[in-house]
């Protein structure tokens, strides 16, 4: 086995180039591992000392955030919190607080896993991945980047760089609530992300929701913009569960069944529609969610 620390994008690529695999903090290629999931590659790149990757950058059109943020950062970058709120609800719920310290979002995004915290949050935010190769780049939706259970249309060759979101517009709130059984190490049973942007009535101009772990890949609720529009945050709401459950594709497993997951998400995702309302409305529901309004375990 060959390992290689990158202290360029351009190394990295290169040992991309010639068969590498990428690594940050690791967290999830070690626990696969250990767990007989996958051997280890024989060839791994080490990106973490990058400092290109490493930065939070706010502009007129949107945030930049490098690959190798870690979840920890996420959950206190003022911006973020404060403007990408569902994100900061997710990246707070990761794993332990030691995951949380080296865990990128980069390499969640890029493991692809239907139940991944973030990738819900990412998409009703209209998040954008930037891919990168020694031949170029090229930015994808995330939609178009999962192609299934810990698979991407992302080539061999091709490094995760940024994930770039776009400006809020003003009275716009979103949120990420998971169900869970614990609260330390423990992955999404169900969950749902919401974006809300209300009109000085109160009613919802604009909307989004996507699920976790109800299907091979994170999914949006197509019709969810459409159906909100035009109403108060508790009917957009109620209106929301039933499209939620009739879009998931769960399976049964020893942690739920595809009848329960099915109900629950609808009521995560109810409870997410009314979270973003909420904070669209300016009212405080601090980071993460789930714990303000008590979803999820007690402890």
């Amino acid at each position: 086995m060959s390992f290689t620390i990158a202290e360029s994008v351009d190394e990295a690529l290169a040992a991309l180039a010639a068969g590498a695999r990428p690594v940050a903090g690791g967290t999830d290629l070690v626990v696969g591992t250990r767990q007989g999931k996958a051997d280890l590659p024989p060839s791994l790149v080490a990106i973490d000392r990058i400092e290109e990757l490493d930065h939070i950058e706010s502009g007129e059109h949107g945030i930049r955030i490098g690959a190798t943020v870690t979840h920890s950062r996420l959950t206190v970058e003022p911006t973020i919190v404060s403007d990408y709120t569902a994100l900061a609800d997710a990246a707070a719920l990761v794993g332990s607080p030691s995951t949380r310290n080296i865990g990128t979002l980069g390499g969640n995004i890029m493991n692809a896993s239907p139940a991944m915290d973030t990738g819900a949050p990412l998409m009703v935010l209209g998040a954008v991945v930037q891919l990168r190769s020694a031949g170029g780049s090229r930015a994808v939706e995330l939609s178009d980047l999962w192609t299934g259970p810990g698979q991407t249309s992302a080539t061999a060759d091709e490094l995760c760089v940024a994930i770039e979101i776009p400006s809020r517009p003003e009275r716009s709130g979103s949120a990420y609530v998971r169900l869970e059984y614990r609260r330390a190490m423990e992955i999404a049973v169900v969950g749902a992300a919401a974006s809300v942007t209300l009109a000085d009535d109160g009613t919802i101009v604009d909307g989004a929701v996507a699920l976790t772990a109800v299907a091979p890949t994170i999914i949006e609720v197509g019709s969810a913009g459409t159906s909100m529009t035009g109403l108060l945050p508790d009917a957009a709401a109620a209106v929301i569960a039933s499209a939620a459950s009739d879009v998931a594709r769960p399976i049964s497993d020893l942690r739920g069944s595809e009848s329960y997951r099915r109900h629950t998400v609808g009521v995560m995702a109810t409870r997410a529609v009314d979270a973003a309302a909420r904070r669209a409305a300016g009212e405080e529901i601090s980071v993460p969610v789930n714990r303000a309004i008590g979803v999820g375990a007690s402890r």
